[in-house]
């Protein structure tokens, strides 16, 4: 099978006009509670405010707008646990294609409801986001679907490379941009579009250290395997993607694993001092500079809120 192409900042800039008729630019917010928490110069920039309540619509929209008469007529198909899906969900229902998700059986409510209201079909298959994922590629083979994989796609990664661009025109003298890491789309769409902007930007991943895959592929320099049992299932995949991997190791500064603990503390400062609905998997930069303060004291440093989509049963977990 050929390697994808790795896209690049004409692809990520020719990806906001696409979008652009349809998803607005996200808020870049600063904190002084959060500043003086972390001792940083710090700004949120606020994927939580999608329609969808996440960074991924926005590489749907470019995706699924490229898309030809035949490839629309078969439909998509995409695994997910939540993000991804309703982001495939949105832009198949905004040019009128028929859209399969396939989740785990135990998938985030919310995020289902919402896919449902897009006129997306809801499969469930699975203990976890790779048992789905291994469901849907056989479903696309017998059914002849337009299968959307997660990372494997050089237009989702442009299109999220889109609020790198946004992040940099807002605060052009950003030194550092932490990024949430599942699948790695985010991330290795910020590598893109900052290090030609600016290779001195440095582009940190996080990632659960109880769902630890794409670090470990990360530092092992090739796919890695590993278990996944994080509460934030945005960040619960068990397996890394070619495509994002090979970006992420030759671009990303550092790629750094944050415990649960951490992630539901940050999850929760999150809510109190920004007043906005935060998921967990949302939370992971912030865990990420208040695990390491003295790194990022008085840098200027972009945290991505990567979704928004927390279930009543998480918020209620996180104030037992």
């Amino acid at each position: 099978m050929t390697p994808s192409p790795v896209p690049d900042l004409a692809d990520v800039l020719a990806a906001g006009q696409r979008i652009a008729p349809y998803l607005r630019v996200t808020p870049l917010y600063r904190y002084p509670a959060l500043d003086a928490m972390t001792g940083a110069q710090l700004w949120v920039k606020h994927e939580n405010h999608q329609p969808v309540g996440a960074f991924k619509v926005r590489g749907g929209v470019n995706l699924v707008s490229q898309l030809g008469a035949d490839e629309r007529h078969r439909g998509v198909i995409a695994a997910s646990t939540g993000n991804h899906g309703q982001s495939v969900a949105y832009a198949a229902d905004l040019f009128g294609v028929r859209a399969v998700i396939c989740m785990p059986e135990q998938a985030n409510p919310v995020k289902v409801e919402s896919m449902r209201a897009l006129g997306a079909e809801v499969v469930f298959h699975g203990a976890d986001f790779d048992e789905a994922r291994e469901h849907c590629e056989k479903l696309a083979t017998e059914h002849g679907y337009r299968y959307i994989h997660s990372g494997n796609e050089p237009s989702l990664i442009a299109g999220v490379a889109t609020y790198t661009v946004e992040i940099l025109q807002a605060q052009p003298d950003t030194e550092v941009i932490v990024v949430p890491v599942g699948g790695g789309s985010g991330a290795a769409g910020a590598c893109v579009a900052a290090k030609a902007v600016r290779p001195s930007i440095q582009v940190i991943g996080v990632q659960s250290a109880a769902a630890p895959a794409a670090y470990r592929s990360w530092q092992a320099g090739t796919l890695v395997e590993d278990t996944t049992s994080t509460f934030a299932e945005g960040l619960a995949t068990r397996t890394a993607f070619e495509l994002p991997q090979r970006i992420l190791r030759d671009l990303l500064d550092d790629f750094v694993l944050v415990p649960e603990d951490a992630l539901k503390a940050a999850t929760r400062l999150m809510i109190e001092k920004t007043r906005n609905l935060v998921e967990p998997a949302g939370a992971a930069a912030l865990a990420a500079v208040l695990g390491d303060p003295q790194r990022f004291a008085s840098r200027k440093v972009a945290i991505v809120c990567s979704g928004g989509n927390i279930s009543p049963a998480q918020l209620t977990a996180l104030w037992p």
